[in-house]
C-alpha cells in the first residue's frame, strides 16, 4: 500500500477506536490482549522505510519521540477510563471526557513530531505510526487488565455464560 492509504487506515482505525470507547463495553480478561499490538509491531517492523537511510541518528530520535508518545498516549487513555464490575462479575469500562483530551493531546504531539521530521529533512513512512499506535494499544490493554484484576473481588472469576443464572438445588422424589 502506498504511504497516504497507510495513513488513512490508521486514522480510520483510531477515529473508530476513539468513537467506540465511549460506549460501555465489556472487557474479556481471559483473552489475550497483547496479541493485536504485537501483530501491528510486526507489521509495522516488518516495513524497510522505519529509519530514514540519510539521516539514521535523528530518524532513531523522532522514532523513539513517537514511541513515547504512543506510550504517554495509552497510558493517559487507560487511566482515564472509567472501569466497573457488575453484580455478576462481569467487568465493564467506558472512556470519559479526560480520555477525549488525553487522545487530543496525543494527536497534537504526533503532528508535532511529523512536522519536525519535515522541516529536518527526513524521509518518514507511516510504519512509525503504526508501531506509535501499537504501543499506545499495549499499554492502555495492560493497564486496563491490571486495573481489572486489581477491581475484582478475590475468588469471583470472570463471568462465564449462565454464571448469574441460579442453578435449581437437587430433591429427592418423595
Amino acid at each position: 500500500m502506498s504511504g497516504l492509504v497507510d495513513v488513512l487506515v490508521i486514522a480510520a482505525v483510531a477515529a473508530l477506536v476513539i468513537v467506540r470507547q465511549f460506549r460501555a463495553s465489556r472487557i474479556d480478561t481471559d483473552r489475550r490482549w497483547w496479541v493485536l499490538p504485537a501483530v501491528l509491531a510486526v507489521v509495522a517492523l516488518r516495513e524497510p522505510g522505519l529509519i530514514d537511510a540519510h539521516h539514521p541518528t535523528a530518524s532513531v530520535l523522532l522514532l523513539a519521540a513517537e514511541i513515547l508518545v504512543g506510550l504517554a498516549t495509552g497510558a493517559g487513555w487507560a487511566w482515564t477510563t472509567r472501569v466497573w464490575v457488575e453484580g455478576d462479575g462481569a467487568v465493564w469500562s467506558r472512556g470519559s471526557r479526560a480520555s477525549v483530551a488525553v487522545w487530543g493531546v496525543g494527536i497534537a504531539l504526533r503532528a508535532g513530531l511529523f512536522g519536525i521530521g519535515a522541516l529536518l529533512g527526513l524521509r518518514q513512512d507511516s510504519s512509525a505510526l503504526l508501531l506509535a499506535l501499537a504501543a499506545t494499544l499495549l499499554v492502555r490493554s495492560g493497564i486496563l487488565a491490571w486495573r481489572v484484576q486489581a477491581q475484582r473481588p478475590a475468588g469471583v472469576p470472570g463471568s462465564a455464560y449462565g454464571a448469574a443464572v441460579p442453578q435449581p438445588t437437587w430433591k429427592e422424589p418423595a
